[in-house]
Formats: structure tokens, C-alpha cells, sequence
């Protein structure tokens, strides 16, 4: 009988030894079949009537063994002698194995009445598999975007040698690329309605957004944020669009409702986060959606006359004319605290005698070092052997990274980062200095926890003041600790954050999100006063919630009509009653998210106030994803097939499998 061997790749699972019978191969298999080991060995080849060929699979290279049919001895004794230090485990019955033709009487055991008769071969019938050609692209499509690859991949000549060895239906190929794109392009559609009919579901989201520029071309970005009914953090992103012209207020208002609109979204953002800049900040302010009360109040006078509009001179308005409304604008807080540490405490440094000396120059010297380590290889292995790892040297983007490289410079103990600095050619620390790094990177180090907290993929609006207040409360404990040189910089920084925090510190918003998290309710409130205007809130605003349930507990008494009327009965406000009672449940409840299970109507607020994010974190994740996509190699990529492959890989883990 002839034998074809399955080829193995790496892209391709183990080959099981009933796959291996799928080529015809019948032999009586009934030991090696019900064996507890089976699935460490596959089938190779039948040598003779009596014994087969397998491979071992926890052999380096599969070494090839020889057994018989009807006794697995051989196999056991090469377990135990060559891979005695494995843990082998044994192989549950698998379904595919049964057999599903073999009789139970006592003919299927070679027994009849008239004595032993010869064994009977048991035909495995086993349909062959292989993936179709939808899975087959299904399958490459996840590769090519997940790792962001050219799509001209598919066309190369050991890319399709490899797909070529996984095992296909009959007549299944991989197209070529122009086929592909094609494919692409439909399953980016898919993904579109998925987002759009999963957004539609949603009562309340969130939007982030932010404008990118990269080899000469200005994107917007912009993603959404949701949380779904089993209090699930969704995000995904809606555009990288790219826009031309100057980045004016009325251009960036015009696309953010633009984005905004093709999702259906209006009505159901409950903010937008975007960074500190100018251009932002003026575009939301200037472009809010008009109040109706005013106009409400004026249809109540039925004496004025009707005012009649153009219809062309409406339609010819001038864009910059903000006819379009933005949701609400919140300040992205990790760019806040960023402006804290650099504007703020750089120019009380410079400000103050006692530290502007010392803080200039010790800059000046961890500047010089992180300058050598960089631009010298010779530097950087003087650094390495003195330090055991590099330095990092710090961006202009993210504060962050001036305070973890100065972190890393004083890590190294003055008496050997003197010397180090001796070989490098620049100016030694001294003491001073020295004590003033380690003292401001002591009080930083609460900035830092904070940012990397509010910045987190699954950080919600709600967790902003509770970490503002444990920001200023572990800043200004710090102060028993520092010297004379810095010992008035936490009033500064604490000093910063009410100025730069003043409209979040009391918004409604801010503290109705932090009131309805489980975790923090109002745990985090020091004044007994704040911790009952809070809960007044939470109670109005659950009132508020629930509007359907007023009166749902009144009970009525059975009467005639006539009796009605002749009784007078106070109305009872039953429903503030309810929403105090489920306020005071909750308050009193556990800390797990799930808890909000059992409370509706707050679950309901906690699912609005805490959709947005408290930072612009999610958009700059969407650019850094661009970057990798609109490499130098691939900048002739049209916009909008990089807008798509961008969106692809952003979104396909999220909401589609693509």
C-alpha cells in the first residue's frame, strides 16, 4: 500500500494520527487506539502486516519507532527511558476516535459458537479536513493586520510557500494581492456595521480626539468609549482622517461633528477629551449646542409675529460661522499634570534663590551624561558596567521620562558616579546636587503614580478625583521629609493642581462618576459636609434616573368612585423615599463593580458619568499604532487605505474577528 506522509509546518497544529488515516491507511489498531499515551506519538507508515512506524513529538527532529499493532510495550519502554523527567499526561477518549462501526457481540471479538475465528480489520470512516478558502483568508487577513504587515505579503513567493503547507479543501489558494484588497476592503465594511449597530445599543459614550502629524500630513483621530450592560469598558476607534489646511477651531469643530454624525452618535456623547490645546478648547467653547429654553419661553407669548429666514442666504453660510454643536469639552488630565510638572514647578525652581543655583546646574550635569551615553557607544558601555543598565534619556513629549531618567541616574551611588563621570569628560555632581535629585525626585514621585493611574486602558472619569485628592494629601506629607532646598515645593504643586483643577474639583460631573464606582462611593471625601452635599446628588440625580418609578409604591386603597372623592388624601413623596433607600443601600454595599448589578438606577448613572476617560491616553495609543502602519517603506499609501488598515487593527480584537 502507498504512503503519503503529511508535511508539518510551523503554522500548522500537530498532526493527530487519525488525521494521519485520513490517506486510507486501515490497520487493526485496537491497543494503540485505547492506549492512555496515544497522543505523543503519530502515525508514519505501515512497515508489515504485524508492525507500524510512528514518530515521537517530544523527540528533538520526531525520532521514528517501530511497534506492533496489537502492543504498545515498545512505546512505553522509550517513554520511560528517554523522556522519564516529562510529565506525561494522559489523553482524555477523543470523540474522533470512537469507532463508530465496531459491534459489541461476540462476533466483533473474533468469538463465535463454533470456536475462535481470525480478527476482523476495523475501517475508520474519517472525512477529510482542511481549511476552506473563507477561513483560509480569514486567517491571513488577522495576520497581515494584527502585525501590520504590506499587503503585498500575499504575494510573496515564501509567504506562499508556507500557506501552501497548510492542509486546504481541494482547489483552495490564496489570492493575489489585487484579490485580497478586495477582501479586505469587505471585511472592513463588516467591521463598520458591527461598530455602527454595537454603537446604536449604546444609551451613553464617550469620544476621545487629537490631530497627528507625520511625514508632512495632519490626521484626525478619534475614538469612542462605552460601557455596555454587563458594566464592560468598550473602546474603539471611529476615524484617522487626514486633513489639509490650517488646524483652525472651526476646521477641527467641523470634523469631530462630521466623525461624530456618520456614527449616529448625537445625543449620546456625553463628552469629548482632548488635550489643553488653544485650538481645541476654543472650537468646544465656541461651538456648544444651543440651549432651547430661551425659545421654549418665547412659544408661550402668542402675540408676536412670525419671522421669516432666507433659505439661500441660511444654506450659503460661511462655515466659520460654528453652524454645527459640539458635546461637552473635557480637558485631557494627564496633559494637566504634565503642565503642572513642567511649567509650574520649573518656574518656582527658577524663581527661588535657595534652588535656582543648584537646580540649573544639576540639570545641566544629568543633561550632559544622558548627552554622552547617547551619542557614544564607548559612553554607553562605561555607563552599562558601572550602572549594570542604560540610561534613559528623556523626551520633550512626556515628563514622565525626565523623572525616570534622573530616577536612573541616582540610582548609582555618588562615590561611583563621580568616577564614571571623570572617564566620560563632563562635570561631577556633588553633594548638594546630589541631595537636591533625590529630593525632587521624592516629591514627583506622587505625579508620576497618578499619571500612570489616570492614563490606564481601563481608567474611568470617575477615578479622577479621588486621585487628585490622594495626589495633593500624599504631596503636602511629604514635607517633614525634604530639606530647606525643597521643602515649599509640594504647597506649589498642591498650589497648581486647585488652580489648573478649579472647574473639575467641583463639577457635578466629576463627582457623581467618582460617587457611583463601587470603589470609592464616598470613602475618598475628608469633609462631612462634601460627603452630604455628594450624597444629596447622588440622590437627586437617582430621582432623575428613574422617573418611571414614582409613584410605583403607593398603595391604593379598593374604593367607589364616590368614595374618592369624598376622601382628601396627602400625596406621600414615596419616590424620594425609594431613591434615599437605594442611596443608603449602596453606601452601605461592597466595593465589587458587580455590586451595581442591584442597584438600577445607579448603575445606569455610573454607566453615563464614567464612560469618559479622564485622559486623551487612548487617541495618542491610536497615532503610535499609525506610526507602525506609515512606516518610510509604505508612505506612498493612499489616506484612506491607511485610515482603513489602521482602524482594522485598532478595532478587530474589540468587535470583530476579521
Amino acid at each position: 500500500m502507498t504512503m503519503t506522509q503529511a508535511s508539518a509546518t510551523a503554522m500548522v497544529a500537530r498532526v493527530s494520527t487519525i488525521e494521519n488515516m485520513e490517506r486510507g491507511i486501515e490497520y487493526d489498531r485496537a491497543a494503540f487506539n485505547t492506549w492512555k499515551y496515544r497522543h505523543y506519538f503519530e502515525f508514519d507508515s505501515l512497515k508489515s502486516d504485524k508492525n507500524i512506524s510512528v514518530r515521537c513529538t517530544l523527540c528533538i527532529g520526531r525520532k521514528l519507532l517501530s511497534t506492533s499493532k496489537n502492543s504498545t510495550s515498545n512505546l512505553s519502554k522509550h517513554l520511560a527511558r528517554c523522556h522519564k523527567n516529562v510529565k506525561l499526561t494522559e489523553n482524555p477518549q477523543d470523540p474522533l476516535t470512537d469507532v463508530t462501526a465496531v459491534a459489541t457481540t461476540s462476533t466483533s471479538t473474533g468469538q463465535t459458537s463454533d470456536g475462535p475465528t481470525s480478527a476482523k480489520q476495523v475501517k475508520l470512516d474519517v472525512r477529510a479536513t482542511g481549511l476552506s478558502a473563507a477561513e483560509l483568508k480569514k486567517l491571513v487577513a488577522a495576520y497581515i493586520v494584527e502585525d501590520m504587515l504590506p499587503i503585498s505579503t500575499v504575494d510573496s513567493e515564501s509567504f506562499r510557500r508556507i500557506v501552501e503547507k497548510i492542509p486546504t479543501k481541494s482547489g483552495v489558494k490564496l489570492p493575489q494581492r489585487k484579490s485580497f484588497v478586495g477582501y479586505l476592503e469587505r471585511e472592513y465594511d463588516k467591521m463598520n456595521s458591527n461598530l455602527k449597530a454595537t454603537l446604536e445599543e449604546a444609551e451613553f459614550v464617550s469620544t476621545t480626539a487629537d490631530i497627528w502629524t507625520v511625514n508632512n500630513k495632519s490626521f484626525m483621530g478619534v475614538t469612542v468609549h462605552w460601557i455596555n450592560s454587563t458594566l464592560q469598558h468598550n473602546k474603539a476607534a471611529l476615524a484617522c482622517k487626514r486633513i489639509r489646511g490650517s488646524h483652525t477651531y472651526d476646521v477641527i469643530g467641523a470634523e469631530i461633528e462630521e466623525i461624530h454624525s456618520s456614527y449616529g452618535l448625537q445625543g449620546k456623547v456625553i463628552a469629548t477629551v482632548t488635550d489643553n490645546a488653544s485650538n481645541f478648547a476654543k472650537a468646544f467653547r465656541v461651538c456648544q449646542p444651543c440651549h432651547l429654553e430661551s425659545e421654549s419661553e418665547n412659544e408661550e407669548g402668542d402675540d408676536e409675529e412670525p419671522t421669516f429666514t432666507d433659505v439661500i442666504e441660511a444654506l450659503s453660510a460661511a462655515s466659520g460661522d460654528a453652524q454645527f454643536s459640539l458635546p461637552p469639552h473635557y480637558r485631557c488630565a494627564s496633559h494637566t499634570i504634565n503642565l503642572i510638572s513642567t511649567s509650574d514647578v520649573d518656574k518656582h525652581l527658577n524663581s527661588c534663590a535657595d534652588t535656582k543655583a543648584v537646580y540649573r546646574s544639576s540639570i545641566a550635569k544629568c543633561s550632559a551624561l544622558w548627552t554622552k551615553a547617547s551619542r557614544s557607544t564607548l559612553a554607553s558601555e562605561q555607563v552599562e558596567e558601572v550602572s549594570r543598565r542604560k540610561l534613559m534619556v528623556p523626551t520633550s513629549t512626556r515628563w514622565n521620562s525626565l523623572y525616570e531618567a534622573i530616577s536612573r541616574i541616582i540610582t548609582i551611588p555618588l562615590n561611583e558616579l563621580n568616577p564614571l563621570c571623570v572617564k566620560l569628560g563632563i562635570k561631577c555632581l556633588n553633594e548638594r546636587e546630589y541631595q537636591f535629585l533625590k529630593e525632587y525626585c521624592t516629591v514627583m514621585k506622587p505625579l508620576t503614580v497618578a499619571l500612570d493611574i489616570l492614563q490606564g486602558d481601563e481608567c474611568t472619569y470617575g477615578a479622577l478625583l479621588p486621585t487628585l485628592t490622594s495626589l495633593m494629601s500624599k504631596t503636602l506629607a511629604l514635607k517633614d521629609d525634604l530639606s530647606r532646598m525643597t521643602a515649599s515645593l509640594p504647597d506649589v504643586i498642591v498650589k497648581a493642581i486647585k488652580t489648573h483643577f478649579d472647574a473639575v474639583l467641583d463639577s457635578q460631573e466629576g463627582l457623581l462618576a467618582a460617587a457611583t464606582c463601587p470603589k470609592f462611593k464616598l470613602r475618598w471625601l475628608r469633609d462631612e459636609r462634601r460627603r452630604e452635599y455628594v450624597k444629596e446628588l447622588l440622590i437627586t440625580e437617582c430621582r432623575k434616573a428613574a422617573p418611571a418609578t414614582e409613584n410605583t409604591n403607593v398603595s391604593q386603597m379598593p374604593a367607589s368612585p364616590a368614595e374618592m372623592d369624598f376622601f382628601e388624601f396627602q400625596n406621600q413623596p414615596t419616590e424620594s423615599f425609594s431613591a434615599e433607600k437605594e442611596i443608603t443601600d449602596f453606601l452601605r454595599s461592597g466595593y465589587e463593580l458587580e455590586i451595581l448589578n442591584q442597584f438600577p438606577n445607579l448603575k445606569k448613572m455610573y454607566m453615563k458619568y464614567n464612560s469618559p476617560t479622564p485622559s486623551s491616553a487612548p487617541v495618542e495609543r491610536l497615532f503610535s499604532l499609525g506610526g507602525l502602519v506609515l512606516s518610510p517603506k509604505r508612505n506612498r499609501m493612499s489616506d484612506r487605505r491607511f485610515e482603513k488598515l489602521l482602524l482594522m487593527r485598532y478595532n478587530h480584537s474589540k468587535l470583530v474577528s476579521v
